[in-house]
């Protein structure tokens, strides 16, 4: 597997993931599906913040951007990991964050969140694995498939 800065040629790939997850999970609040052009336009925008395993095909991406507006916010960023199906347990998450990790701290990045639905259990398992800690959870914020979500908010120190 390699981990390698992601460009225009995973942009389908990259939507095909995201909006699996968009579509079929209580993992993320979002309902709106991202085209391939939307998520190149994105890591456009984000040319040293998007990064992407392959192995025998797409394994995951990871890539991150601002946690809030506002100057007093530009040393924290919030990130978005996911994983394709096939390849959890095989340590492509932890590749993709060390990448994300390594990169975020040479842009002068303090700390990196996770936005997390209460949902995905194995989201918090990873982060804490990965060395987030839990620092807030804000009951019943999000709203999918009929049912509130919880929002746990992790962090890491870079």
């Amino acid at each position: 597997m390699i981990v390698r800065p992601a460009n225009a040629a995973d942009a389908a790939g990259i939507a095909t993931l995201w909006n699996r997850m968009i579509r079929d999970t209580a993992f993320t609040f979002t309902t709106l599906e991202k085209s391939a052009t939307e998520v190149a336009a994105l890591m456009n925008e984000r040319p040293s913040a998007f990064w992407v395993a392959e192995a025998e095909r797409l394994a995951g991406f990871v890539t991150y951007g601002a946690f809030r507006s506002g100057p007093g916010y530009a040393h924290t960023v919030e990130h978005t990991v996911i994983v394709a199906d096939g390849f959890g347990g095989q340590g492509v998450g932890t590749r993709l964050m060390q990448q994300a990790e390594k990169a975020a701290r040479d842009q002068g990045v303090h700390v990196m969140v996770a936005g997390i639905s209460a949902a995905n259990g194995a989201a918090v398992a990873f982060h804490r694995k990965v060395g987030f800690v839990q620092t807030g959870r804000l009951p019943e914020v999000g709203r999918k498939h009929g049912e509130w979500l919880d929002l746990i908010l992790m962090q890491k120190t870079l």
